[in-house]
């Protein structure tokens, strides 16, 4: 069975916006890394149209080989993208979810292969409210914004987590590893 991972960078206050996080080396390297290890990525539309921006840089490379590395690494996993107004998609790698999110993950969970990652915080919201999420890789970069899109806005229900593991960065940043309690 495939895991289901919710990865996404945040601020210290708790705001998701790509903008806002520190975008060195070091953090483009393990997510390049990350991603190699992915069967898909799923994406909302709005993370979605953000992303292709690394298609730029496949095609105009810059002078930083892990930003490059991570354009590769990108470009060569599988993406699934929810939206309700995208009727088309242009990037080989990406195609449309034909059906609604939960049937599409439940069943993309009981195949084998390697992680499926979610990336967008609508998709992260709505899989740990539907509690379809195996695992929570939270990048928090210490940067306080102040505002922003707050990623688990609308959760009415307490969740226990339990820490699994951190990786720290040079930058400051650190990877939480959390899984739900509920999955033992």
């Amino acid at each position: 069975m495939r895991k289901i991972i919710a990865a996404i960078n945040m601020t210290l206050d708790g705001f998701c916006d790509h903008t806002s996080g520190i975008a060195d080396k070091e953090i483009h390297q393990h997510y390049a890394d990350l991603v190699r290890t992915a069967d898909a990525a799923l994406y909302g539309r709005i993370t979605y149209q953000l992303m292709e921006y690394w298609r730029t840089v496949l095609e105009k490379p810059t002078d930083d080989p892990e930003m490059n590395d991570f354009a590769i690494a990108i470009d060569g996993t599988p993406k699934i993208v929810f939206s309700r107004t995208l009727k088309n998609l242009d990037w080989k790698s990406a195609k449309l979810a034909t059906r609604d999110l939960n049937s599409e993950v439940l069943e993309l969970k009981q195949q084998v292969g390697k992680n499926v990652f979610v990336c967008s915080p609508s998709l992260i919201l709505a899989l740990t409210k539907a509690k379809l999420i195996d695992e929570f890789q939270l990048c928090v970069h210490p940067i306080i914004a102040g505002s922003g899109l707050v990623l688990f806005r609308d959760i009415k229900e307490k969740i226990n987590l339990h820490l699994t593991n951190t990786k720290r960065f040079g930058c400051g940043a650190v990877i939480l590893y959390y899984k739900p309690k509920h999955l033992g």
